[in-house]
């Protein structure tokens, strides 16, 4: 039988294989959800680094948020991250979930994103 992070790792392979495929020259909007907080970045793979992050311990959300934990907060990350990455000469991006189901948090900061300017 498999361990709960034996079939995380899988996704996450499976998901990181179809996007390496599919994203050409698009940077990746990566999610890490925690337990307590939760992060965004864009990535451009093809340079390697990192073009514009956001996370729910940024000092402006902080104050703002009552819990990093909750879809209120993604939802804030989310705005933020578009907001940063259109700053940043950033439009198209291909959407990295990870190992995580596209439910609750890390849909919130999905939709919270495209409204604020990403396509994906």
């Amino acid at each position: 039988m498999s361990t709960q992070q034996e079939l995380r790792d899988r996704r996450r392979s499976r998901l990181r294989y179809q996007l390496r495929r599919k994203a050409g020259a698009r940077p990746r909007l990566s999610v890490f959800r925690s337990g307590k907080n939760i992060h965004a970045q864009v990535i451009d793979d093809v340079a390697g680094r990192t073009l514009a992050s956001a996370s729910s311990l940024d000092a402006d959300l902080r104050a703002q948020l009552k819990s990093g934990a909750n879809t209120a907060a993604a939802a804030a990350v989310g705005k933020l991250i578009a907001d940063r990455a259109v700053a940043a000469g950033v439009t198209q991006v291909v959407f990295d979930r990870g190992a995580y189901l596209y439910h609750g948090r890390v849909k919130a900061l999905a939709e919270a994103a495209r409204e604020g300017g990403l396509a994906f």
